[in-house]
């Protein structure tokens, strides 16, 4: 069996940047768009790279993409695209800056039409992990399977961020829905 998330965490230590993460924000249902769009740029970004390097760059990433704030990212310029090229504290990729761009506009679009995309997220709950990347490939740029799960398990829509032995994981389960615990 595959070592889990908390296993992790338990075994680098007490002082890991993962410990906070983890312990507040993995798994935890998120409320506000702004929020969930910049979780779903940060698991964008992690994509061929380690979620610690991520981590030491997360408040680099909230203050270059204007704290995610979905109408400014959704109208970013040319200009502010390059700013975002030279910026060495976030990743420098084309194509992951180009998709959280695209992607604050797809969000644009969602919101127009069902209110939210957290209410969007909630319609759509629950599916399965392959209904759900099916969907996002439909939506989103750069949204590949591995992207699509932590992105959902992060938020809470999937299970799997907590093993029930993780003191967290009751700490999650209280804060979700009752409809959401399906």
């Amino acid at each position: 069996m595959a070592s889990s998330y908390c296993d992790f965490v338990q075994n680098a230590g007490k002082d890991s940047i993962h410990r906070p993460y983890h312990d507040n924000e993995y798994g935890f249902p998120l409320h506000s768009d702004d929020e969930l769009f910049a979780r779903l740029v940060l698991e964008i970004n992690q994509a061929g790279l380690s979620w610690q390097t991520i981590l030491n760059k997360k408040d680099n990433f909230f203050k270059a993409f204007d704290n995610f704030n979905i109408d400014k990212v959704a109208r970013y310029s040319d200009k502010k695209r390059e700013k975002l090229l030279q910026d060495a504290g976030i990743i420098r990729n084309r194509l992951k800056i180009d998709a959280a761009i695209s992607n604050a506009k797809a969000i644009k679009q969602i919101q127009k039409e069902h209110g939210s995309f957290k209410a969007w997220l909630d319609m759509n709950h629950p599916k399965s992990k392959e209904e759900w990347v099916k969907l996002f490939k439909l939506t989103f740029r750069f949204t590949g399977g591995e992207i699509v799960n932590e992105f959902l398990m992060s938020t809470g829509y999937l299970p799997g961020a907590h093993v029930e032995s993780c003191p967290i994981y009751k700490k999650v389960a209280k804060q979700k829905p009752m409809w959401m615990k399906k």
